[in-house]
């Protein structure tokens, strides 16, 4: 383990990223998570895609080491600094040599990593399982041979059919010691089962693939006592690669970045943001029709922008159609993980609070004193969350519906 006040290794520069050679020293085992810092802060769903690998990750981009000392479940973990810039086909090329025994490769479902991945794949010569709720690795007897990859799609109701699409290739892939030893090549060979989220998450496609894969995971909730022995940041080391004078032909091209946009906060990946702000049910007035319900959360949607934050709900409000599905934050939703989350309206009922990760600020805004929600939070506002929102707005100078006036009145 890499002492704490030893100095970072420099990192090398953005258009300088080396060859690797591969090594002994780096991960193995059954899968592996992939991860690209921005300055030192781990993407959304990182925490979701190290669960599922098992605990396993290696940590790339800008703040390698600090996003890789920063993972809460139980770790192994290595970093390598890539510097300032995100070049997904240059970083491929570097992470190849450590993942080619590896069978799973997990990245989360964030924009980079739905751009590293599918480079990835590239790289080893792999399928691309896109869009995972679960995926999992499993060794089998027998070995050589014809492989395949297959999915399956079901639809139950009226008109009930089955979707097939398999592809095939010669197997080379062995089985890999879940301890971290050697692979263990004799004649086991890999399947990996995954079901792919698909139509707004409408529709889960199984799929299994007789092959080593790549795979990108939505943010759902995880179990992090699945999660091999140790402690947060229990065993954090370098990435061993060695390096030699790149080629052109050796790393891909990779497009140049004229600029960093910063996110909208209006339209960003909740699982991203960094300031949210909630709505629940006591947004609502009792009784209430759909519209002006709906026109509610507009509103949260249209203050959070204002301060900078993105808007969320809870699964009554998605459900009862207020506020749109991708909003939805909870353990049948979106898991996040911000800075900051301010609740309007919301009890705090556990299937949300799951999907709420370790927000350092919790601000509650809710008539009952006494919901988990307020219990839970940093500061408690005991009032109206409709008549406080309407306020916010009207100091903000943010237009809202006239349906929601009334709410001030008093």
């Amino acid at each position: 383990m890499t002492a704490p006040d030893a100095a970072p290794e420099p990192p090398p520069r953005a258009g300088d990223l080396p060859e690797a050679t591969s090594t002994r020293a780096g991960p193995a085992g059954p899968a592996v998570a992939v991860l690209v810092a921005r300055s030192g802060r781990l993407p959304g769903g990182a925490r979701d895609a190290v669960v599922e690998a098992g605990g396993q990750a290696i940590v790339v981009g800008d703040g390698a080491r600090e996003g890789a000392a920063s993972l809460t479940p139980p770790v192994r973990a290595w970093w390598y600094d890539t510097g300032v810039g995100f070049r997904p086909a240059a970083m491929a090329a570097l992470l190849a040599p450590a993942l080619e025994d590896i069978p799973l490769v997990v990245l989360p479902a964030t924009p980079d990593g739905r751009d590293l991945a599918p480079r990835l794949a590239a790289v080893l010569d792999r399928p691309l399982l896109a869009g995972a709720s679960e995926v999992a690795v499993e060794l089998v007897g027998g070995g050589g041979g014809e492989i395949a990859v297959e999915i399956a799609v079901e639809f139950v109701g009226e008109g009930v059919g089955k979707s097939t699409s398999t592809s095939t290739s010669k197997s080379t892939s062995t089985s890999t010691s879940t301890s971290g030893g050697s692979p263990d090549r004799t004649g086991m060979t890999v399947r990996v089962r995954a079901s792919l989220s698909r139509l707004d998450d409408r529709v889960l496609v199984p799929a299994t693939a007789a092959v080593p894969v790549v795979a990108t995971l939505v943010p759902g909730p995880r179990d992090a006592a699945t999660v091999p022995n140790g402690g947060p940041g229990a065993d954090i080391r370098p990435l061993p690669v060695t390096a030699r004078p790149a080629t052109e032909a050796a790393v891909p091209a990779d497009p140049e970045v004229l600029a960093v946009l910063a996110a909208d906060p209006a339209t960003m990946a909740l699982d991203d943001a960094r300031r949210v702000m909630g709505g629940g049910a006591g947004l609502v007035r009792p009784g209430e029709e759909p519209g002006r319900a709906a026109a509610a959360f507009d509103l949260l949607a249209d203050v959070a922008s204002a301060l900078g934050a993105s808007a969320g709900a809870t699964r009554v409000a998605t459900d009862a159609g207020w506020a749109p599905t991708w909003r939805q934050i909870g353990t049948t939703g979106v898991s996040i993980d911000p800075d900051l989350y301010v609740a309007f309206g919301i009890s705090g009922a556990i299937q949300h609070v799951g999907g709420l990760g370790s927000p350092r600020h919790v601000v509650s805004v809710n008539t009952d004193s006494s919901c988990p929600m307020t219990a839970m939070a940093s500061l408690g506002l005991v009032t109206d969350a409709r008549a406080l929102l309407v306020e916010l707005a009207r100091r903000l100078g943010r237009p809202f519906p006239p349906a929601l006036e009334e709410a001030h009145d008093g």
